[in-house]
């Protein structure tokens, strides 16, 4: 009996053991996306798949994408090879392919998921060579979807937060008293940082071609890294999304109204020992995309940021803001009324089944011109999957120019109109300027390698004020795609150049490693 005892415990070492090593070569990766603007490389599995020319050519210039639109966009990776035996051991499934809790009942009548959020970061940062510091995040949390019936979708994350930042990120969180795109935050021990992070919504699909979700999260309008017209970038807001498709499917047409802050009162008066009412300004969005055929999709976009609360935080939003059609807006006020008005437009064109361009124009008030065509901005860049024949391969590069004083209100460069939320741009997050990103992409398997290069030129009056040279490099290891769970090796590069000009601390570096749930993008390339 002891023989076989042990022998049965062995049995069942060896058959772990082997189930480990035979999944690390299977290299599955069935992702399963939240609705989210996901992690941008993370993405690249989905952007390959809708790339193809002859896929079904879908509405990709919009994140998130619309549950129950979009059954078609939830996409499986290259290699799906699974050994039988470690899909069925139910301590690898849950480990290394599954959601933490998945409740999917064969009548298929709702689905839950359940999966931690996780950021457990830590690193070094040099700078100029003479100062060391030490960088960490610890994010704890969660995320959870469900679909119930055919039409009733829902998603909720949360997470809490404690970092410290580089310099140059801190000295933003000082200045704007918020962390990058994800809202305001409390001192810890000193130097670190204490913030929370959440979103959520409902979506409800009442009849084929109608969807009306209801949250508090972010959208992105365009295909490339930056969006000139909605981006990301900015904290979590509330909004009500009504999405519309017509002709079969060839046109979408989506209006977003949401709620957005400015971080002052407005003039309203705080008592004593509570927290300010920070002034609310009311925005309209109408985004129309049109697929002209496989390879060519157009959208045109309208942005409104209406007046702005008065002194007592009162919100007088007029009529025309719930006025859902396209550029009437802008036929009435123009661009160089109070109500800040921005439009735009996107193009996304399929070459081959592996390349594809993309870009963007963006107009904004005329009246901030410096010179003729001062109020523009505009976008192109370029994809190319599988690049030089080698798989999983994607590369990049995007440029982008927009014109300093572009998305402020004619009324002044600080106007409580502008095109901002917390503090943030709501679309190009440096704002102004030129720059060019290039990005590349490789998997293998469930390994990853990724690098992006930013390089910036900022103006002031038409006059060089400085450079950003951004470089960040990742190295790493997908342990669940289910929910991006990975534990990577980061090297990241910031010199910001003056121009001649001596100044403490404009130059970068920090290397990290962290074990995390890569979900939704943060940028810190300013």
């Amino acid at each position: 009996m002891i023989i076989s005892n042990n022998t049965g415990i062995i049995f069942i070492r060896y058959k772990c053991l082997l189930s480990f090593v035979l999944y690390i070569l299977s290299g599955s990766l069935r992702a399963q996306f939240y609705n989210l603007p996901n992690e941008y490389f993370f993405s690249a599995i989905s952007q390959k798949k809708m790339a193809r020319v002859d896929s079904e050519q879908i509405h990709s210039g919009i994140q998130p994408y619309i549950p129950f639109f979009n059954k078609k966009y939830e996409f499986v990776g290259d290699s799906d090879l699974v050994f039988k035996f470690i899909a069925d051991d139910p301590v690898v499934q849950k480990v290394f392919f599954d959601h933490l809790i998945h409740i999917k009942p064969k009548s298929g009548k709702y689905e839950f998921k359940v999966d931690p959020l996780l950021n457990i970061e830590t690193g070094k940062a040099y700078y100029d060579t003479t100062i060391t510091q030490r960088i960490y995040t610890n994010t704890r949390g969660f995320i959870a979807s469900g679909i119930i019936g055919k039409d009733f979708y829902f998603e909720t994350m949360f997470s809490e937060n404690q970092s410290e930042f580089p310099y140059y990120i801190s000295n933003f969180n000082n200045q704007t008293k918020i962390v990058p795109g994800q809202g305001r935050y409390k001192v810890f021990k000193t130097t670190g940082y204490d913030y929370a992070f959440s979103s959520g919504f409902i979506s409800y699909q009442p009849i084929k071609k109608l969807n009306i979700q209801v949250g508090h999260g972010k959208q992105k309008i365009g295909n490339g890294y930056r969006s000139l017209l909605l981006s990301d970038n900015a904290f979590n807001y509330p909004y009500l999304r009504l999405t519309s498709e017509w002709l079969k499917g060839k046109l979408q047409y989506t209006n977003i109204y949401a709620v957005l802050m400015n971080l002052t009162t407005g003039g309203a008066l705080t008592p004593k020992f509570t927290e300010p009412l920070f002034q609310k300004k009311a925005v309209s969005l109408q985004y129309l995309s049109y697929n002209l055929s496989k390879r060519i999709n157009i959208g045109l976009f309208q942005g409104m940021i209406w007046n702005a609360a008065d002194s007592m935080n009162r919100q007088h939003v007029e009529w025309q803001y719930f006025n859902p059609v396209i550029f009437t807006n802008l036929g009435f006020y123009g661009l160089s009324n109070k109500n800040n008005i921005l439009i735009g437009a996107t193009t996304n064109i399929k070459i081959t089944n592996k390349i594809s361009l993309y870009g963007q124009f963006m107009g904004d008030d005329f009246s901030n011109m410096y010179a003729l065509g001062n109020a523009f901005g505009y976008q192109a860049g370029a994809k190319y999957f599988d690049a030089f024949g080698l798989k999983n391969l994607m590369l990049q590069a995007e440029y982008n120019d927009v014109a300093e004083g572009s998305y402020n209100s004619p009324f002044g460069t600080y106007s409580n109109q502008s095109f901002s939320h917390y503090s943030q741009n709501l679309a190009y997050t440096p704002g102004y300027g030129k720059e060019l990103v290039l990005l590349g992409d490789i998997k293998y398997r469930r390994a990853f390698l990724n690098a992006k290069l930013n390089l910036q030129w900022m103006t002031l009056n038409k006059y060089a004020l400085y450079n950003n040279t951004i470089t960040k490099i990742q190295l790493g290891y997908t342990i669940n795609p289910a929910y991006n769970f990975n534990v990577s090796l980061g090297y990241n590069y910031r010199f910001q150049d003056f121009l001649g000009f001596e100044a403490s601390n404009n130059k970068t570096t920090f290397y990290t490693i962290s074990l995390k749930s890569n979900l939704f993008n943060t940028y810190y390339d300013f």
